[in-house]
């Protein structure tokens, strides 16, 4: 008798990656001559939330910039990043808020159920909480619906990865 094999689409980030990255960009923002003294700051806000202040629109989009390529670095994905619109501080600084995105929606989950059905492969797809579980008895079918996700997350906006695959 043929066993089901199954894995997880789920949304997620490593919490310490995510940590190394931003006390990278604080380091990189006391040592560039750019942004040297230009009461720049970036803060990690109980993994929901990066918020950027500095004096400037030019330097925020500097530091936005620093601060995805150290996630790039560390192996964690920018989509994870939804960036707020600027807004005004005090002293005549400007502040962004960047939300960390974790789990995915109902909404995402059931377009990423939908697409798999679309597909026509031999694969059951089901949300589970804020994640989608696939089960197939073919593991071809499943790797097939994992390269179809992959060339799909463009379109789904959200960093996406496969664990628990059995």
């Amino acid at each position: 008798m043929a066993k089901d094999s199954s894995f997880d689409i789920v949304s997620e980030f490593d919490r310490q990656e995510l940590l190394n990255a931003v006390d990278q960009v604080k380091r990189d923002l006391q040592s560039r001559f750019d942004l040297k003294n230009s009461n720049s700051d970036i803060e990690l806000d109980a993994d929901k939330t990066i918020t950027i202040t500095t004096s400037d629109d030019m330097k925020l989009r500097n530091i936005y910039d620093i601060l995805q390529t150290k996630l790039v670095k560390r192996g964690l994905s920018i989509r994870i990043l939804d960036a707020q619109p600027v807004e005004n501080a005090l002293g005549g600084n400007v502040r962004q808020v960047y939300k960390l995105r974790k789990g995915l929606t109902q909404e995402l989950a059931k377009k990423i159920v939908a697409d798999i059905k679309d597909s026509k492969l031999k694969v059951q797809a089901s949300i589970q909480g804020d994640q989608v579980r696939v089960t197939g008895k073919s593991k071809d079918d499943l790797q097939e619906v994992i390269k179809l996700l992959r060339g799909n997350e463009d379109k789904y906006d959200y960093p996406l990865q496969f664990t628990n695959y059995r």
